[in-house]
C-alpha cells in the first residue's frame, strides 16, 4: 500500500525541498520530514520558517557550509587517527563559513525575528583556523608550517639540484652509450636511459628496465652517494610532515565539541533557507494552524502545478461539518481538488508555507489516510475494487476523530448498485466517527445522502455545458452532474436514448401519457408483463414481472418472474433458479417500470438459451427435438 506521502505527492515536495539544501545532512533530515503532532511545536515550527523567509526577502542568499565529509574527518580525529591536509584545510573552511553566517545572521536582526539568536550561537574556531592556515592548504603541508621542515625541504631541493647537475653532465659526455637523452626517475632514484647492450660499461645500478627490455635505467656510481643523502631527508621531511599532521589533528580533537555544535547549528539553518527558498519559490505564505476542527483555503493552488495555469481552490469548512462530497465531471479536477486539501495540509502541518491566500487556516491533524488512483495490484491478485476496498478497511481501522480521510471515487470498480451501498456505508461510518473527510463520488445516492444527513456537506465542480470544458472551480453546498449526459447530447445522442438514460440514472418516472407497456407482436415468443395498479393490500397486484426485490430475511436480491397467485406465492429468480416466496417475505426495491422500457423481451432474463431457441424454431415450424421446459417444472 502506498503511503499517504506518495499518495498526495508530498515526497514530489521533499525532492524540490532538498534542491535547496546545502549540505548532505540536511537533505537525509529533509527526507525524514513529517507532520508535527503537538500544536505549539507546529507553530513554532511555522514561525521558524517565516522568519527564514523573512530574512531571505531582506539579505539574500545565506552563506552557507557544505560541510562535504565533516563528519567523517571528526570521527577520525576522536579516534587518533591522522588527517590529511584536505580533511584539516576543510575544517579550516568550515570555521570561516561559520564567521560569516554568524555575520549575516546578526545583520538580520534589524528584520526583528528570531534568527539573530542562531548568529548568537555559533562558537568561534578563528584559533583553530588559524592553526590550520599556518601548516597546509588543501593539499600539503607549508613550508613554513615548521623551521626542520623547512629546512629540510631547501637541503632537499639543493641535493636534488646537485644530482640533476651531475646527470646533465654525464647526458653529454656518454651519449653513446644512452638510449634517449632526458633524465627521469625510477623507484625514487634520478637515472639515465642506457642500451642493455652497454650496461657493464656505463657503470652503475639498474634500477628498472624498459617493456621491450632494450633499455635499462640505471643511476651512475657518481651519484649514488647524493641519490641516499636525498632518500635520508626524504625519510626525515615524511617524519616532520606526519608529526605537524597529527599535532593540528590533536588540536582538531580538542575542538570537536564546538565544531559538532555549529554543525548541527549550520545543519539546522540549511533546513530553514531550504524551507524558505522551497516559500518563495512557490509564492507561498504562512497559514495560521491549529486544533480547531475545521479548514478555511483561500486562493489555494497545488504546488506542483504551474502558477499561471493553475486555477485557485477555495473551500471553507466549518467545525460543525464532518465530511464534504465532492460530484463533477471526469477530468473536471475532482481528484486534484482533493489532493491539494490534503496536500497544503500536511505541508503546513510540517511546518512548510503553503501557496494560498491571507486568512487560510488548517487544522491539526493526527493521521492523514487516503485512497487515491488506481489500487490494482497484480501481485497480490487484486482488482481495482479489491484494491480500492482493502484500502477503505484500512482507513477505518486506523481513522479517529483527528484524522483527515480522503477518498476518490468511493464505490467505484464494482456493480453500481452495490458500490453504491457501500459508499454510504463508509460516509455514514466516517460522520459518526466524526473524523473530517473529503470524497469524489459520481452516485447519484451518494449526492442525495449528503444533501440529507447532518455534518456533511456537498460541493461540485464546476461545469460548463456549452463548451463541455471543466472549469476546474469548486463550488460549495452544490452538488453536480457528471456531465456525461450534457456531452452526449452536444455530440448528437439521439433524444430518446438521452432520456432513457436520464430515467436509469435519476430514477424519473415515464410521463402519464405516455403509451403504456404492451404485450408485444408476438407473445408466443417473448415473455411480456402487463402492470395492475398497485394496490399493496391485494397480494396479487403487489408486485409485477420485472420488479427487482429483495427477499427476506436472507436479504439476497431477486426479479419477480410471476406475480402472486391466490395463496399469495411470488415466483422469484435469484441467482439464475425461480423459487416460491411469499409476498410477505419480499420487500420491493426498485419497480420494473423504472428498470425495463415498453415491451421489454423478458425471456432474455427468465428463459434459458435452450427455451429461447426452441421456442423459436416452434414458432417456425415443428419440431419432435424442440422441448420447451415449462416454469412449473424449473420452480424450487
Amino acid at each position: 500500500m502506498n503511503t499517504y506521502m506518495e499518495i498526495l505527492e508530498f515526497t514530489s515536495i521533499l525532492e524540490k525541498l532538498k534542491e535547496h539544501a546545502i549540505s548532505e545532512n540536511a537533505k537525509n533530515a529533509i527526507d525524514k520530514l513529517c507532520p508535527f503532532l503537538h500544536e505549539d511545536l507546529c507553530r513554532q515550527k511555522m514561525g521558524e520558517t517565516t522568519a527564514a523567509r523573512t530574512v531571505l526577502d531582506a539579505c539574500g542568499s545565506p552563506p552557507l557550509a557544505g560541510m562535504k565529509n565533516l563528519d567523517e574527518t571528526l570521527t577520525l580525529s576522536n579516534i587518533g587517527a591522522m588527517l590529511t591536509p584536505e580533511q584539516l584545510y576543510g575544517i579550516a573552511l568550515f570555521s570561516i563559513a561559520c564567521k560569516r553566517m554568524a555575520a549575516y545572521l546578526m545583520r538580520s536582526g534589524s528584520q526583528n525575528t528570531e534568527m539573530s539568536f542562531y548568529g548568537r550561537s555559533f562558537e568561534s574556531l578563528s584559533d583553530l583556523q588559524a592553526s590550520i592556515e599556518a601548516c597546509v592548504d588543501e593539499e600539503k603541508v607549508l613550508d613554513n608550517a615548521s623551521s626542520l621542515l623547512h629546512n629540510l625541504r631547501r637541503k632537499k631541493e639543493h641535493t636534488e639540484s646537485k644530482i640533476r647537475e651531475k646527470l646533465n653532465q654525464l647526458l653529454q659526455s656518454r651519449k653513446q652509450f644512452l638510449a634517449d637523452s632526458y633524465i627521469t626517475s625510477r623507484n625514487g632514484h634520478f637515472v639515465l636511459p642506457v642500451q642493455r647492450r652497454y650496461q657493464n660499461q656505463f657503470g652503475g645500478s639498474v634500477i628498472d628496465s624498459s617493456a621491450t627490455g632494450s633499455t635499462v635505467f640505471m643511476e651512475p656510481h657518481s651519484v649514488a652517494e647524493m641519490q641516499s643523502e636525498l632518500n635520508r631527508l626524504a625519510i626525515e621531511e615524511d617524519a616532520e610532515i606526519r608529526r605537524i599532521l597529527y599535532t593540528l589533528t590533536a588540536e582538531v580533537e580538542h575542538f570537536i565539541d564546538p565544531i559538532r555544535r555549529n554543525i548541527a547549528w549550520m545543519e539546522a539553518l540549511d533546513i530553514l533557507f531550504a524551507k524558505a527558498k522551497l516559500s518563495a519559490s512557490m509564492k507561498a505564505r504562512a497559514v495560521d494552524i491549529g486544533g480547531q476542527r475545521r479548514l478555511a483555503i483561500h486562493q489555494g493552488r497545488h504546488p506542483l502545478l504551474k502558477s499561471d495555469t493553475c486555477v485557485p481552490l477555495d473551500i471553507v469548512m466549518e467545525a460543525e461539518t464532518s465530511g464534504v462530497i465532492i460530484t463533477g465531471p471526469n477530468t473536471g479536477g475532482k481528484t486534484v481538488a482533493i489532493k491539494t486539501i490534503g496536500l497544503l495540509s500536511l505541508m503546513a502541518q510540517c511546518g512548510l508555507h503553503i501557496p494560498c491566500a491571507e486568512g487560510s487556516y488548517i487544522a491539526m491533524q493526527d493521521g492523514y489516510w487516503c485512497d487515491i488512483g488506481d489500487s490494482q495490484n497484480i501481485s497480490q491478485n487484486l482488482s481495482t475494487f479489491s484494491g480500492h476496498i482493502t484500502n477503505v478497511i484500512h482507513i477505518l481501522e486506523n481513522a479517529s476523530r483527528d484524522s483527515l480521510v480522503i477518498i476518490d471515487e468511493l464505490g467505484s470498480g464494482t456493480d453500481p448498485a452495490e458500490g453504491m451501498g457501500i459508499a454510504i456505508a463508509v460516509l455514514e461510518e466516517l460522520r459518526q466517527r466524526g473524523c473530517m473527510f473529503f470524497v469524489t463520488t459520481h452516485y447519484p445516492q451518494v449526492k442525495t445522502y449528503a444533501e440529507n444527513s447532518d455534518r456533511i456537506q456537498s460541493a461540485r465542480m464546476a461545469f460548463d455545458p456549452e463548451s463541455l470544458a471543466p472549469l476546474y472551480q469548486l463550488e460549495m453546498g452544490k452538488s453536480g452532474e457528471s456531465c456525461a449526459l450534457h456531452i452526449a447530447k452536444r455530440l448528437g445522442l439521439a433524444p430518446h436514448m438521452l432520456e432513457r438514460a436520464h430515467q436509469e440514472v435519476y430514477g424519473r418516472k415515464a410521463d402519464a401519457s405516455s403509451t403504456p407497456y404492451s404485450t408485444g407482436k408476438n407473445p408466443k415468443s417473448k415473455l411480456v408483463r402487463t402492470i395492475p395498479p398497485r394496490e399493496c393490500s391485494d397480494p396479487k397486484t403487489k408486485f409485477s414481472m420485472g420488479d427487482s426485490v429483495v427477499v427476506l430475511p436472507e436479504r439476497e436480491l431477486g426479479i419477480v418472474y410471476r406475480a402472486a397467485d391466490e395463496t399469495g406465492d411470488v415466483v422469484v429468480q435469484v441467482k439464475g433458479q425461480k423459487r416460491l416466496v411469499k409476498h410477505t417475505r419480499l420487500q420491493l426495491k426498485v419497480a420494473a417500470a423504472e428498470l425495463y422500457p415498453p415491451d421489454y423481451d423478458f425471456s432474455i432474463i427468465f428463459d434459458t438459451v435452450a427455451n429461447r431457441k426452441a421456442s423459436h424454431i416452434l414458432n417456425k415450424r415443428y419440431d419432435p427435438d424442440a422441448v420447451v421446459v415449462h416454469e412449473k417444472d424449473e420452480i424450487v
